[in-house]
């Protein structure tokens, strides 16, 4: 059986429930047109990143970063969704600085010698954008007095509201999602400025895909944005269209690690 994993926004939990829905619309098309072991579900058993390499996989999400670091060349680019929130721009996006609701902070100077809060090292959004917007600033390759790795955007964002850290790099998307979904975990954190934007995370599939294969998995991605029944799911998602991105549109995001070590800041702290 094939594998299918979209865990990349799979929280708050109306996001699960909605992709669900998508996937089964997904898995329906691929069967009426002829594929061959499509599962019903997705797979929740296997981590997400494991996923992403896995030799029988059908439809992953990744990260951009992971992807021009890891994954060129192990697994083919399918589509790039187009979130509607804040801070996103069709399929680029930008991650939000945040500190916490009482900070003084009034720039990104002023986070000089503050304690950072990081997803995952490889997160293009939690570390490769936030790098990029701090490299500048740094000295002697040092910028914060401490770094913690949280796990999770929601996770940073809660360690600022905890007082375990001072400011973290959040994704728009997941931001936009937890604002409408979980406002309350909000409360405690604002926005004090927007990194550059890079493109979003991308649908992939394992690299030994045929080009007849790829075909339809855009055209049953580009069915779903057009499908009535999945207007309540496309809507809970923000989704509201796939693009067609090549290898050359991620390589910006390798450029910005690059130009980070250039400055002498190659990992946060």
């Amino acid at each position: 059986m094939r594998l299918a994993s979209l865990a990349m926004y799979a929280s708050p939990p109306p996001l699960a429930e909605a992709t669900a829905v998508l996937w089964r619309f997904l898995s329906d098309a691929l069967k009426r047109a002829g594929l061959d072991d499509v599962p019903e579900k997705l797979d929740t058993a296997v981590r997400y990143n494991d996923a992403w390499t896995h030799p029988n996989l059908l439809l992953a999400q990744t990260c951009g970063f992971p992807y021009v670091k890891h994954l060129r060349g192990k697994v083919r680019l399918v589509a790039t969704p187009v979130y509607g929130h804040r801070g996103c721009d069709g399929p680029l996006k930008c991650s939000f600085i945040v500190v916490g609701k009482e900070s003084n902070a009034q720039s990104l100077e002023d986070l000089r010698g503050a304690r950072a809060a990081i997803n995952e090292p490889d997160s293009n959004s939690g570390v490769n954008l936030f790098r990029a917007a701090i490299a500048p600033l740094s000295r002697n390759g040092r910028f914060f007095s401490s770094v913690i790795e949280t796990g999770g955007h929601r996770n940073s964002i809660a360690a600022i509201t905890s007082g375990k850290a001072d400011v973290a790099a959040i994704d728009c998307v997941t931001y936009g999602n937890v604002q409408r979904f979980d406002p309350g975990s909000l409360a405690g954190v604002h926005i004090l400025a927007e990194t550059v934007k890079g493109p979003g995370l991308p649908f992939i599939t394992r690299a030994e895909a045929s080009d007849e294969e790829i075909s339809l998995l855009r055209q049953v991605l580009r069915q779903a944005l057009a499908e009535p029944s999945l207007e309540t799911a496309r809507n809970v998602l923000s989704l509201k269209d796939f693009a067609v991105l090549s290898d050359a549109d991620y390589e910006p995001l390798a450029e910005l690690e690059r130009q980070a070590q250039r400055l002498g800041y190659p990992v946060i702290a």
